[in-house]
C-alpha cells in the first residue's frame, strides 16, 4: 500500500463510507429546513440520534461532562484505526503518523479557531494547561490569578509553580449568580497588580456550567499587560465560538468531552507570538521548532486517537454546531426551569440562557451533595456527581444530545420528592 492510498483510506473517508453514517446523514438531511431552535425540541429527531449510541440501560446517565460516549460511527472507526495501525506497525510510525496528526490539528483549527501552527493535539485539558503553567517564564515575585471555582489540579499546578519559582497566587471567587458581566470582570481586575503576569479563567466553570464573559475579561487584562489562559475543558463542541474571537493568549480543552473523541485527546492553542516564550514540558524530537510542535512532543503515543479526531469532527459537523448548542441548552433549561422556584431546591447556575448551556448544578437544602447523588442513583436510577466546595453545594447535571425529556422528567420528579422529604 502506498502512502497516498493509506492516508486516503485511513484518515478521511472511513466514516463517510460506512452504511451507518450514510443513514445518519440522511436523517440529518431530512430535517435541514427546520431551525436549530425548533429542532432542539423535536424529540422524534433526537430519538433517532439516540439510536446511534449504545447506552447502558441500568440508569439514566446525567454525568456526561466527565466523558461523553462515542457515537457508534466514531467508535467503530476508532477500533478500525487500532486494527490498521497494528497491521502497519512501525511503518506507520516512521512514515505518516505526524502528517496525519497535523491534518487532524488543522481540522480542529478550521472548526474551532486558531491557525494550524497554533493548535496542538494533547492528551487532555489538564496537560494543555500544565504545559503553559509549568513552562511560563516565571520570575520570583511574579503574580498569577485564578478562581476558587477553577479545576482543582490546575490550581495545584499554580501552587507547584509558587513553590518552585516563588510566585504569588491570588485567588478570586466567582458568584454563582452574577448580576452583570461587569461584576465578573471587576473581580478579576481588582486582583491585578503591576506584578501580575498570567491570569487563568474558566471559559465555563466546570462545577456549575456558568459561562464567563471571557472576551471582556481578556480585553481588560490585556489593557493591564496581563496574559490570559482560558480553561475551556467543557466548551469545544458544546457551544459555538471561535478561539481567536476570545482574544486569549492560551486555550485548553478536553476533546473526549463534548466532541466525543476517544480518551487521550485534548487541545492546546497558543497564540503564535507566545509560543517561543513557553518552555516545553517535554523535550521536542527536534529542538527549536518555530510553531507549536515545540511544545507538543510526548514520545510514542496512541496514534489511533489522533485519527479518530477526524471521525469525531465528521459526526459533529454533520450534527451542526448550532443544532447541538441549542439542544444542550434546551435540555438544561427544560429541567432547571421546572425547579428554580421550588422550595428547598437551589439551582447553582444562572438562569439567563447566555450564561450557561448544557451543564447546571442543583442542590437540596440540608442534604449533602454526595448523599443526594447516592439517593438519585439508588432510589431513582439516575447517575450524577456531588459537588461540595467553592460555594457550590449540589449535584452537577450534564445531559447529552441523546438525553430525552422523558428522562429529565424522571429527574425533576425525583428532585421534588427529595425536597419534600
Amino acid at each position: 500500500m502506498n502512502k497516498r492510498t493509506f492516508l486516503k483510506n485511513l484518515t478521511f473517508t472511513g466514516i463517510a463510507s460506512s452504511a451507518s453514517f450514510e443513514a445518519f446523514s440522511k436523517t440529518i438531511e431530512a430535517y435541514t429546513l427546520i431551525s436549530p431552535v425548533a429542532l432542539a425540541k423535536d424529540e422524534d429527531f433526537w430519538q433517532k440520534i439516540r439510536g446511534g449510541y449504545k447506552l447502558k440501560p441500568d440508569y439514566i446517565n446525567l454525568e456526561n461532562g466527565y466523558y461523553c460516549f462515542l457515537p457508534t460511527e466514531t467508535l467503530e472507526n476508532y477500533i478500525n484505526h487500532i486494527r490498521e495501525i497494528n497491521y502497519q506497525g512501525s511503518w506507520y510510525f516512521r512514515t505518516v503518523q505526524w502528517e496525519n496528526k497535523d491534518k487532524a490539528a488543522a481540522r480542529l483549527a478550521k472548526a474551532f479557531g486558531g491557525s494550524p501552527d497554533e493548535i496542538a493535539i494533547t492528551r487532555n485539558a489538564t496537560e494543555s494547561l500544565d504545559i503553559i503553567i509549568s513552562g511560563y517564564p516565571w520570575q520570583k515575585g511574579d503574580e498569577a490569578i485564578f478562581a476558587l471555582q477553577d479545576y482543582g489540579s490546575i490550581q495545584n499546578m499554580f501552587i507547584l509553580a509558587s513553590r518552585r519559582h516563588g510566585i504569588t497566587n491570588k485567588i478570586v471567587s466567582i458568584p454563582n449568580h452574577p448580576k452583570t458581566d461587569e461584576e465578573i470582570v471587576k473581580i478579576y481586575e481588582d486582583a491585578i497588580t503591576p506584578n501580575t503576569k498570567l491570569m487563568m479563567v474558566s471559559h465555563m466553570i466546570n462545577i456549575t456550567g456558568q459561562i464567563l464573559p471571557v472576551r471582556k475579561i481578556c480585553d481588560m487584562a490585556h489593557r493591564h499587560g496581563v496574559e490570559v489562559m482560558l480553561d475551556g475543558a467543557h466548551c469545544i463542541a458544546h457551544f459555538d465560538f471561535k478561539i481567536e474571537d476570545l482574544n486569549c493568549d492560551y486555550y485548553a480543552c478536553s476533546l473526549h468531552k463534548w466532541l466525543s473523541v476517544p480518551l487521550g485527546a485534548g487541545l492546546l492553542y497558543v497564540k503564535k507570538d507566545k509560543i517561543n516564550k513557553i518552555w516545553p514540558l517535554l523535550a521536542p524530537y527536534e529542538l527549536d521548532h518555530t510553531n507549536i510542535k515545540n511544545l507538543n512532543h510526548i514520545g510514542t503515543h496512541p496514534v489511533a486517537t489522533d485519527l479518530a479526531v477526524n471521525n469525531a469532527l465528521d459526526y459533529f459537523e454533520k450534527i451542526g454546531a448550532e443544532r447541538k448548542e441549542e439542544r444542550l441548552r434546551y435540555l438544561q433549561l427544560y429541567w432547571s426551569d421546572k425547579v428554580r422556584n421550588v422550595p428547598k431546591i437551589n439551582v447553582n447556575t444562572p438562569a439567563e440562557p447566555s450564561r450557561s448551556c448544557g451543564i447546571a448544578n442543583v442542590g437540596i437544602e440540608g442534604l449533602d451533595p454526595n448523599e443526594m447523588a447516592k439517593i438519585l442513583m439508588e432510589k431513582h436510577k439516575i447517575y450524577t456527581v456531588g459537588i461540595n466546595y467553592a460555594g457550590v453545594v449540589g449535584c452537577r447535571i450534564t445531559p447529552n444530545i441523546y438525553t430525552s425529556t422523558e428522562e429529565l422528567d424522571v429527574f425533576v420528579n425525583a428532585l421534588k420528592e427529595m425536597a419534600k422529604s
